[in-house]
């Protein structure tokens, strides 16, 4: 049976309830519910602007998200976003997904914590992260009517510590991996929870690469098309 949460149905396809039984069965209570959480925000913020979304891809979006916090599905190099990504993919693929719609969803998972883009691409990929950022961060949070926050809170609940226990699970996943965090909103979490972290700066990865623009950065040798008696 289909269940509707604040007037948004869940998506109750073959495909659905196997991204569901997957997502139940791989992370705990805390990604699950947060997860779900991201797919009714986000659905409620694509009717609110009057997108055309396809609300299938955008649960499969939702639910796959974070998984690359998971140790099933944390590579040892890549990051998390890029590892929930990969994951989806592959599922949709066992279920004979075109390569449109996996790009898709792939975007949506791989950008969402990576601000001022998704916006600007597919609804598909926008809408995951209006959804993350209104559940992690409470960007937008008034556009949403006090009776749909209080529906979908509660059918999937807020821990009482959400907001510490939501950073806790991000620095469990970047930790061991800390290079990920370059360029991205997760230098901010291993800067909170991990004494040892030291921040690349991109200024400085700049000012102290190879290249030696002092004594020209053009090596000419032979062949390059440069008239060498000429100068």
């Amino acid at each position: 049976m289909s269940t509707t949460i604040a007037g948004i149905k869940i998506p109750d396809s073959q495909l659905a309830r196997a991204a569901t039984e997957l997502v139940r069965d791989t992370e705990n209570d805390l990604l699950y519910n947060h997860s779900r959480r991201v797919f009714l925000f986000g659905a409620l913020t694509g009717e609110r602007k009057k997108l055309k979304y396809d609300p299938e891809l955008l649960y499969i979006g939702a639910m796959f998200h974070d998984m690359g916090l998971t140790k099933e599905h944390s590579s040892a190099t890549d990051r998390f976003e890029v590892d929930g990504a990969n994951a989806a993919r592959d599922f949709l693929r066992q279920y004979g997904a075109n390569e449109y719609d996996i790009e898709q969803v792939w975007l949506g998972i791989a950008l969402h914590t990576t601000p001022g883009v998704p916006e600007h691409l597919k609804p598909n990929v926008a809408l995951v992260t209006a959804g993350v950022e209104m559940d992690v961060l409470g960007l937008a949070y008034h556009d949403f009517t006090e009776e749909q926050r209080i529906q979908v809170v509660a059918a999937h609940p807020r821990e009482a510590d959400f907001k510490n226990d939501i950073i806790n699970a991000f620095a469990g996943g970047t930790i061991n991996k800390p290079l990920t965090t370059f360029g991205n909103v997760k230098a901010d979490v291993l800067e909170l929870r991990d004494p040892t972290y030291k921040r690349l700066n991109f200024c400085q990865i700049i000012l102290g690469s190879a290249w030696d623009d002092k004594n020209g950065a053009h090596v000419h040798h032979a062949g390059c098309g440069h008239d060498h008696s000429a100068q």
